[in-house]
């Protein structure tokens, strides 16, 4: 007999946020356009295209980025969009087939005008005319950037990947400084540098790094503890911060809930008062750091408010499910017998 609880409670971490839910004008317009964009690779079989489209990640896109011109925006959808189909690809793959398919992207991130091989995975392709469009419109530092941190982000995919293999549950600190890499958000800053040109003193300051590694904390707390009951029903939570808190701990459910969300409490203070400490490099830099944590501050939001508007977490409760704070707890898939 099951012992566990019936539901989840799940703490409301943004409830003081003071940056507000804003979504992207262009939103409905490049929606339609990325779509069917999308769709033409014919990347995913039917049932993977229903789960794609309930995810609505346009709208996750338009609420990471409401202050982005259109073109950026778009690519922003395309980016999003690599996610989730090199995410789809690699779920529940080995260490060998992961690092296969993180090669094919990292080789069409450095060749985007390279004809991609006929009989190559789709990823190739969706990679190269992903970064081929970005280049167009992109700060040459915030491609550096891009180019610097998304390798991190797949090669840390790969080490997840071992790590399901071997069936090895790594302790709470090790756990969050590969999960700070596969959430996947320093890259996702992409899209707010492309119109800013940061010098590289600046956007590496320990202040301004600290305050970044702020939000990728917020994204990646937020994301797991919103993703936790459909991860442990399909027996694919070990990379979860509530499934590690609770290993690592020794918790039940609702002890790892709290625990995470006094952590994320505890990074918004952070957050709050590393803004009172960020130097002054004169009114014309000052004004473009301004404007790069503010974005990153909406980004965390954004966040957020997408995992209960659309039904990639939650299928049609979310608005339900933001309002009581219950989760019903889904049953655990019987891996034998499927």
């Amino acid at each position: 007999m099951d012992a566990r609880p019936r539901t989840i409670y799940l703490p409301d971490t943004m409830v003081n946020w003071p940056w507000p839910r804003t979504v992207n004008p262009h939103y409905e317009d490049v929606k339609a356009e990325v779509d069917a964009s999308f769709r033409d690779f014919k990347a995913l079989s039917p049932e993977l295209q229903e789960a794609f489209d309930k995810c609505d990640l346009a709208l996750l896109t338009a609420l990471f980025y409401p202050k982005a011109p259109r073109e950026h925006f778009r690519v922003g959808c395309d980016l999003m969009n690599l996610f989730f189909i090199f995410d789809e690809y690699t779920d529940f793959k080995n260490e060998a087939l992961t690092k296969e398919m993180a090669d094919i992207v990292f080789d069409a991130l450095h060749n985007p005008h390279k004809k991609r091989p006929e009989d190559e995975c789709t990823l190739g392709e969706i990679t190269r005319q992903f970064w081929a469009r970005a280049i167009q419109s992109a700060s040459l530092s915030s491609q550096r950037h891009f180019l610097e941190t998304f390798p991190v982000y797949l090669y840390a995919v790969v080490d997840e990947a071992f790590d399901r293999g071997q069936d090895h549950r790594r302790s709470l600190d090790d756990y969050l400084k590969l999960r700070r890499k596969t959430i996947g958000v320093q890259p996702s800053f992409l899209i707010l540098l492309m119109g800013i040109n940061l010098p590289d003193e600046v956007f590496n300051h320990p202040v301004i790094t600290d305050l970044a590694e702020c939000i990728i904390d917020f994204v990646l707390i937020d994301n797991d503890m919103l993703s936790y009951n459909e991860e442990q029903a399909n027996g694919n939570d070990a990379h979860n911060i509530i499934s590690t808190i609770m290993f690592d701990l020794g918790l039940d459910v609702s002890g790892a809930m709290a625990w995470a969300a006094h952590y994320h409490t505890e990074v918004q203070k952070r957050f709050v008062d590393g803004l009172a400490k960020v130097p002054s490099w004169g009114p014309s830099v000052d004004a473009l750091v301004k404007e790069y944590l503010d974005k990153t501050a909406l980004l965390a939001r954004g966040n957020h408010s997408w995992s209960y508007e659309t039904q990639r977490y939650f299928a049609t409760m979310g608005p339900e499910i933001q309002k009581t704070r219950l989760v019903p707890l889904l049953p655990r898939l019987d891996r034998k017998a499927m």
